[in-house]
């Protein structure tokens, strides 16, 4: 098989990336829009739309949980480019809450954003990456969906529905020249520690990285713009840990 050269390696296609607005999503959106990708940025934030303008990309308010957003978006990406080649479920959420603290609030958001809105993307994603036999989904979970999260057990329930979903997404759609893989990243340098700094607990955290420091949100994008391109060909229903050495 061809492979582009570096700075190349996403040449024609497009990509939808969730959460897009900062963090993980923004890293990505910007090393796929190097790698030559016509990248879409999603997000309930209007913070998204810099991200898109930043790298020549096109910003879509939408909300993941919301299955009307996720057919008006991927309608209006089909029909400006005809496919979407790579979806990155990138949107998350992550607050702290146990087994006695954890309210039906945080429980229903958390599954809403982080598990629906994964398995939303795929259902919308998948007729046209069936269609064109070809296309690659990379659904974000967490080491939270390797091992327990004790203190977040709403947060941990739904990365691991996302090992799964994806697994099983992995089997149905091989047939049809279509991967979907999963990131479990550890603890990643990005606004969402702000609820560990809230809770006091962030130099405890760090203190568990065998490493010795938290990652980049690059070094998550760096995986996903493997597992985008043709380099990850033959790779399907499979985790990819990024965790300076965690779960080790």
């Amino acid at each position: 098989m061809f492979y582009h050269s570096a700075m190349d390696r996403l040449a024609g296609k497009v990509a939808l990336i969730t959460g897009g607005a900062r963090g993980q999503g923004a890293a990505e959106a910007k090393l796929f829009a190097e790698e030559g990708a016509n990248v879409c940025v999603t997000d309930i934030l209007d913070e998204g739309r810099a991200v898109a303008d930043e790298i020549g990309g096109t910003f879509f308010e939408h909300d993941v949980t919301d299955a009307d957003a996720w057919a008006a978006v991927t309608k209006e990406v089909v029909e400006r480019w005809g496919r979407i080649d790579v979806l990155v479920n990138n949107a998350g959420i992550f607050k702290l809450g146990g087994v006695t603290d954890t309210d039906r609030s945080l429980w229903d958001t958390t599954i809403a954003i982080n598990q629906t809105g994964v398995f939303l993307g795929m259902a919308a994603v998948a007729p046209n990456m069936i269609e064109n036999r070809s296309g690659s989904i990379i659904n974000i979970s967490s080491i939270a969906g390797i091992r327990g999260a004790g203190r977040a057990l709403a947060y941990a329930a739904s990365k691991w529905a996302v090992r799964g979903m994806t697994r099983s997404a992995a089997q149905e759609l091989a047939p049809n020249g279509v991967r979907v893989n999963s990131i479990h990243p550890g603890i990643i340098d990005t606004p969402m520690l702000a609820t560990f700094d809230e809770a006091g607990v962030r130099e405890q955290v760090q203190a568990a990285i065998p490493m010795g420091y938290e990652a980049s949100a690059f070094d998550v994008a760096n995986l996903a713009l493997f597992l985008a391109g043709d380099e990850s060909s033959y790779c399907t229903g499979s985790e990819f840990i990024v965790d300076g050495g965690m779960t080790a």
